[in-house]
C-alpha cells in the first residue's frame, strides 16, 4: 500500500550546545491530532501531539515487550521488571551506590542459589540470609524517591503496567516540567538498578494472590490457552506461575532488561500542552545519548495452526457462571481490525446492536456482549454471555452463535451498519478531548506496528464498508473455528495462596535523600499560574420562559452536548425509583416497540440515561447537538406513553433476582456491602431496598407513573453544549412538558454515618486467600472550608500515594499488601461528618502485622520535613496545573452551593498550604486519629484468620452475607 504519510523538516528553535539540530517528524495530512512522529539516530519513537485545553501533559514510555517475551523458566518476569524500575538508580534511591551494590551483588548470587534448592529447610535458611543482606543493603536504600521526584514535579497518576506485548510507564505533568520529568526518565531507563527486592516480591505475590478470587482472570487465560496453544499468548500470563513467582531470579531480569530495554524499542508518546520543536530537542537531550542495541531480536514462534472444529474448556470458582466464545484473527497491525471493530459495534454498541435488541433488550439471556482485542501478533474476537436462573451455558452459547449468524445472512436492519459508522465517528471525536486517549493510540500504534497514516484514514475506510462486505467476511470468518470456556460456580481445589515468607522490615529511612532528587526538587522553572473557577464568570445562570432555572457552560469544542433534568430528591426519598429507571429500558410505547426506540436514538447518534442518586436524581440526554430537539421529542413521548409489558416485567424481575444472587459470589460487592453496613447501619443504600418478595409483587404500572410524574417536580436544567444559551433555553422551553404548578419535593429519609465511640469489629464471611479491611474512625466532627487545607495535607503525607507513609510502611518497608490507603475523608453534603478511613488487601495470615503496623503509624505518624515538604510542593503544582472546564464547572458548582460556599475551594486550600507546617500536621493527627477507637470492617474466611486477635481489638460482631445484602 502507497503510504500517504509526508516527511516535514521543522528546525528547532533554539540551540543545544552550540549547533541546532533538524528534526525530522512524520506527520498526516488530516489528522485531527496533528500528530508528529519522530525517530531519534539511536532508533527511539517519539509520538507528540499538541492539546492546549490545560496545563498538563499525559505522558507514556512504551517499551515493546510484555509477558509475551518472558523466559519459559522465569514466567511473570517482564511484570516484575516494571514493579523493580521504580527503585531507583546509581543517582537516585540509594545513599550510596558504590556501597550498596557488593550487597546487591550478594543477594543477586543468593537468590539463584535459592531458586535451585528443593529441601524446604534449606529453602528457609537461604531465605533467611537472603533477608539478612537485604537489612544491611537497606542501610543504602532510600524508597519511593521515584515517586518523591514526581510528587515534587507535581506529577499525577503515577502507575506502570503490563501485558502480552508492552510494558507501559505512565505519568501526567504539568506542562512546565517537561526537561525534569525528562532527567529523571531518561535516568531510570538506562541505569535502573534492581534493590529493595524480596519486599517488592512479596508485594507481587500479594497481587498473585489478589488474582486467585477474580474469576475474570481464569475465564481469560483459558481461552487464551485454547486459541494460541503454541505461543506465549496461550502458554505463559503475565502475572506468571506460583513457582516462577516463589524462585525468583535477578540475573534474568537483568538479562531481559539489557535486551529489551534499549532506545530503538521504546516510543516516548505526549499529548498535551506544549511547544514540539522545544520538547523533541529536549528528549534528544536526554535520551539521544542512549546506546541503541544492535542485536535486538525477540523470540519467534511457528504460527499458531488454525482452529478447524470447536473447542472448549470448563473452569469453577465462586463467582457467577459465565461464557466466552473466542475466534483468532490476524495481527492487530491487519486491515481486518478494521471489519472486526465495525462488526463488535454491531453486535454490541449498548443501543442498537443484534445482541443488544434480539438478547438483552428481550432478556434471553442475563447479559451479552462482544468485543475484539488486538495484539501485535494476532488478534481475537469475543462473544460473552451470561445466564439466567436455570438457563445451561450450552443454551448462552447457542443463543450468541444465532446472532452472530444474522451477519452471514444480511438479517439485521440497513440502517444499522451506517448507524455504526456515524456513532463510531461521534465517539472518535469525542475522544479526542483526552489526552490520555490520545498518548494511548500512540501506544497502540507502536506497540503493534500499525502505521499511523492508517490510524488517520480509519474512519474514511470503514465509511467505504458495505452490509455486503460485512455479510461476506462473517462468512469467510466466522464458522466452527471458535473457542469456548465455560466458567461454572464450584471450588476450585487448584488455587493454593503463596505462603507468608519471614521478612524483617527495612528501614524506611525517609529524612534521607539523594543528591539528585534534592537538584529536581529546587530546579526553578517557569511557574504555571494557577486558574481557578470564577461561577460568576465561568458559569452561566439562566431560567427559561418558563421559569426553569438553568445552569449554562459553553462547549466550544465540538458539536456535543449534554442536557440534563436535575432533581433535587433521589433514592433517600423514594427507592423504587431507581428500580422503574431500570424497568424503562425494556418498555416501548403504543407507535413504538423497545428496539425501534433505541433504533432512533442511535440513528440520531444520541442517547439518554436515568440516574438516581442518594439526594439527587437526573434524566439526561447526550449526543450530536443538530439532533437534540428531535432526541428532546422522541425521549418525551416516550417517558409520557411508556406502555407497561408484563411479559418484560416478568423477565426483569427474574434478572434482577438473579443479579442479586450473583452479587453474593463477588468479592468486591460483598465488601462493598459490608462496608456500607458498618458505617451507616442496617439502614444504608445497598439495603434499602425492596424485597425479592416485594419486588415479585410489584405493580409495573406504578413504576412507570413515578417517572411521568418527575415533570410535576421542580429540576433544574444542566446543559454543556454549542447552542448559546437564550436558544438552548428555546429549545427546552418548546420540546420539554411543565405543569402549571410544580409540587412540593417528597421527604426523605438521610441515611445516617455511624460513629465509633469504642473498638469493635465487624466481620462477614468470604472464602478467599486473602483479606479486605478498612479501620473506620468517626467522631461527628462537622467539615468547613477551612479544614479542607490541612485535610489535603494530611492525605499527600500519609496515605495517598506511593510517596506517603502508608505505602512505605505496609508494603515498600514490610511487603504486607499490594494494595494500601488512608484517607481523612470530608462529606458530600453539610448534615453529615468528617471521617478517618484505611484500606488493605492482604492475604490472612497477615491480617494481625496490618492492623499493627496501621496503629503504630496512626498513633506516632512518622515525622520527616523532607517528605513533608515534598507532599506541599506536590500539592501546590497540582493546584497550580489543575482546571475545572466544561461539565465540571457544573458539578464543582453544584457540590460548592450544597456544603454553604460559593468559590473555589482549590483557591482557599492554595492560600493556606504555604503556611501549614509538619507540627501542624502532627497536631491534626493528634487530635482526630491517634490513639482513637476504630470500627475494623473485615471480609474474609473466619476459618483461615487469627480471630483471638481480633477478640482482643473489641466485641466482634458478625454478620451473615444475607444480612450485609438485606436479602
Amino acid at each position: 500500500m502507497k503510504l500517504k504519510s509526508m516527511f516535514v523538516a521543522c528546525l528547532a528553535m533554539f540551540s543545544i550546545g552550540t549547533q541546532a539540530k533538524d528534526y525530522k517528524y512524520v506527520a498526516v495530512p488530516g489528522d485531527p491530532m496533528h500528530a508528529r512522529i519522530y525517530t531519534l539516530d539511536n532508533g527511539l519513537k517519539v509520538y507528540l501531539s499538541v492539546n492546549s485545553e490545560t496545563p498538563r501533559i499525559q505522558t507514556y514510555i512504551a517499551v515493546r515487550t510484555g509477558s509475551r517475551n518472558d523466559p519459559a523458566e522465569t514466567t511473570g518476569l517482564a511484570h516484575y521488571l516494571e514493579h523493580l524500575m521504580f527503585k531507583g538508580t546509581s543517582k537516585f534511591g540509594t545513599v550510596d551506590a558504590a556501597k550498596e551494590k557488593p550487597y546487591l551483588d550478594d543477594i543477586e548470587r543468593r537468590y539463584e542459589r535459592y531458586r535451585k534448592l528443593t529441601d524446604p529447610a534449606q529453602r528457609r535458611q537461604a531465605y533467611h540470609e537472603i533477608d539478612s543482606v537485604s537489612q544491611i543493603a537497606a542501610k543504602y536504600f532510600i524508597p519511593n524517591e521515584y515517586d518523591k521526584l514526581m510528587s515534587s514535579i507535581g506529577a499525577e497518576g503515577t502507575n506502570a503496567y503490563t501485558s502480552n506485548d508492552v510494558t507501559c510507564y505512565v505519568e501526567n505533568i504539568p506542562s512546565n516540567e517537561v526537561e525534569n520529568w525528562l532527567k529523571v526518565e531518561s535516568d531510570r531507563f538506562q541505569n535502573m538498578v534492581i534493590r529493595g527486592f524480596h519486599t517488592e516480591l512479596e508485594a507481587v505475590y500479594e497481587e498473585y494472590n489478589i488474582g486467585l478470587a477474580k474469576d475474570n482472570n481464569k475465564l481469560w487465560n483459558s481461552l487464551h490457552k485454547l486459541l494460541y496453544p503454541t505461543h506465549p499468548y496461550g502458554t505463559q500470563t503475565t502475572i506468571g506461575t506460583q513457582q516462577h513467582l516463589q524462585n525468583p531470579s535477578i540475573t534474568n531480569i537483568k538479562n531481559y532488561f539489557r535486551s529489551y530495554y534499549v532506545p530503538n524499542n521504546v516510543a516516548i508518546c505526549l499529548a498535551g500542552d506544549f511547544d514540539p520543536d522545544v520538547v523533541i530537542a529536549q528528549i534528544d537531550k536526554y535520551f539521544g545519548s542512549w546506546k541503541k542495541s544492535d542485536n535486538l531480536s525477540f523470540p519467534t514462534y511457528a504460527p499458531v495452526a488454525p482452529i478447524t472444529s470447536p473447542r472448549d474448556t470448563t473452569i469453577v470458582g465462586q463467582e457467577a457462571s459465565c461464557m466466552m466464545l473466542g475466534w483468532k484473527f490476524d495481527k492487530a497491525a491487519s486491515l481486518q481490525s478494521d471489519t472486526l471493530d465495525v462488526i463488535s459495534e454491531m453486535l454490541s454498541n449498548g443501543m442498537a446492536g443484534i445482541l443488544d435488541l434480539n438478547v438483552n433488550q428481550k432478556m434471553k439471556c442475563q447479559y451479552s456482549a462482544a468485543f475484539c482485542n488486538g495484539m501485535n501478533e494476532y488478534s481475537e474476537f469475543i462473544l460473552f454471555g451470561q445466564p439466567m436462573p436455570g438457563q445451561t451455558l450450552d443454551s448462552v452459547r447457542d443463543l450468541l452463535l444465532g446472532e452472530l449468524a444474522k451477519l452471514k445472512t444480511g438479517d439485521f436492519s440497513d440502517d444499522l451498519l451506517p448507524s455504526v459508522v456515524n456513532n463510531m465517528k461521534l465517539n472518535y471525536n469525542n475522544q479526542l478531548e483526552s489526552n490520555q486517549w490520545r498518548a494511548n493510540e500512540f501506544v497502540q500504534a507502536f506497540v503493534n506496528g500499525k502505521d499511523w497514516n492508517d490510524h488517520v484514514t480509519y474512519l474514511d475506510r470503514i465509511s467505504r464498508m458495505t452490509k455486503q462486505d460485512i455479510m461476506a467476511f462473517a462468512r469467510k470468518h466466522f464458522a466452527d473455528n471458535y473457542v469456548a470456556v465455560y466458567k461454572k460456580e464450584g471450588v476450585d481445589n487448584t488455587q493454593k495462596k503463596i505462603d507468608k515468607p519471614q521478612i524483617t522490615a527495612i528501614p524506611s529511612n525517609r529524612d534521607l535523600q539523594s543528591q539528585f532528587v534534592t537538584e529536581i526538587i529546587n530546579s526553578k522553572v517557569e511557574p504555571i499560574k494557577p486558574r481557578f473557577v470564577d461561577y460568576d464568570k465561568d458559569l452561566t445562570k439562566a431560567q427559561t420562559k418558563k421559569k426553569l432555572p438553568v445552569l449554562y457552560v459553553k462547549n466550544k469544542t465540538n458539536d456535543l452536548f449534554v442536557l440534563s433534568y436535575r432533581y433535587d430528591f433521589g433514592e433517600e426519598a423514594n427507592n423504587m425509583l431507581a428500580y422503574a429507571a431500570d424497568y424503562l429500558r425494556y418498555l416501548g410505547t403504543d407507535k413504538m416497540t423497545a428496539e425501534q426506540l433505541k433504533q432512533e436514538f442511535y440513528k440520531l447518534a444520541c442517547d439518554y440515561s436515568i440516574n438516581v442518586n442518594t439526594e439527587n436524581m437526573s434524566i439526561t440526554l447526550n449526543g450530536l447537538s443538530e439532533n437534540m430537539p428531535q432526541a428532546m421529542t422522541l425521549f418525551e413521548n416516550f417517558l409520557q406513553n411508556a406502555k407497561v409489558d408484563k411479559e418484560a416485567f416478568g423477565r426483569w424481575v427474574e434478572s434482577e433476582l438473579k443479579a442479586r444472587q450473583d452479587a453474593k459470589m463477588n468479592q468486591d460487592q460483598n465488601f462493598r456491602a459490608l462496608a456500607k453496613y458498618a458505617m451507616y447501619g442496617p439502614y444504608n443504600t445497598q439495603r434499602n431496598i425492596p424485597s425479592n418478595e416485594q419486588l415479585k409483587n410489584l405493580d409495573p404500572q406504578k413504576l412507570i407513573d413515578m417517572l411521568k410524574d418527575l415533570k410535576n417536580y421542580k429540576h433544574t436544567v444542566l446543559y454543556y453544549g454549542p447552542m448559546e444559551v437564550k436558544d438552548m433555553a428555546k429549545v427546552v422551553d418548546k420540546y420539554h412538558a411543565l405543569p402549571k404548578k410544580f409540587r412540593a419535593e417528597p421527604e426523605s429519609r438521610p441515611y445516617k454515618m455511624e460513629l465509633t465511640p469504642a473498638n469493635e469489629v465487624v466481620i462477614a464471611p468470604y472464602k478467599a486467600k486473602n483479606i479486605y479491611m478498612y479501620q473506620y474512625h468517626n467522631e461527628g466532627k462537622k467539615w468547613t472550608p477551612e479544614h479542607e487545607a490541612m485535610i489535603n495535607m494530611f492525605n499527600g503525607y500519609f496515605g495517598g500515594g506511593m510517596n506517603t507513609v502508608v505505602f512505605q510502611e505496609l508494603r515498600e518497608s514490610r511487603g504486607l499488601a499490594y494494595s494500601a490507603w488512608a484517607s481523612y475523608m470530608t462529606p458530600y453534603r453539610p448534615a453529615d461528618s468528617e471521617f478517618f478511613l484505611t484500606s488493605i488487601i492482604s492475604q490472612n495470615d497477615k491480617m494481625t502485622d496490618c492492623i499493627a503496623t496501621f496503629n503504630s503509624i496512626m498513633n506516632n505518624v512518622p515525622q520527616s520535613e523532607k517528605a513533608f515538604e515534598i507532599a506541599k510542593q506536590a500539592e501546590m503544582k497540582r493546584i497550580e496545573a489543575s482546571r475545572t472546564t466544561k461539565l465540571n464547572i457544573i458539578y464543582s458548582y453544584l457540590n460548592a452551593k450544597k456544603l454553604g460556599y460559593d468559590y473555589s475551594l482549590q483557591q482557599k486550600v492554595y492560600n493556606v498550604l504555604p503556611q501549614i507546617t509538619l507540627q501542624d500536621l502532627v497536631k491534626f493527627v493528634n487530635e482526630n486519629i491517634a490513639n482513637k477507637p476504630f470500627r475494623y470492617i473485615i471480609l474474609g474466611d473466619e476459618s483461615d484468620i487469627d480471630m483471638k486477635s481480633l477478640e482482643k481489638i473489641g466485641p466482634v460482631k458478625k454478620l451473615s452475607t444475607e444480612e450485609i445484602f438485606g436479602y
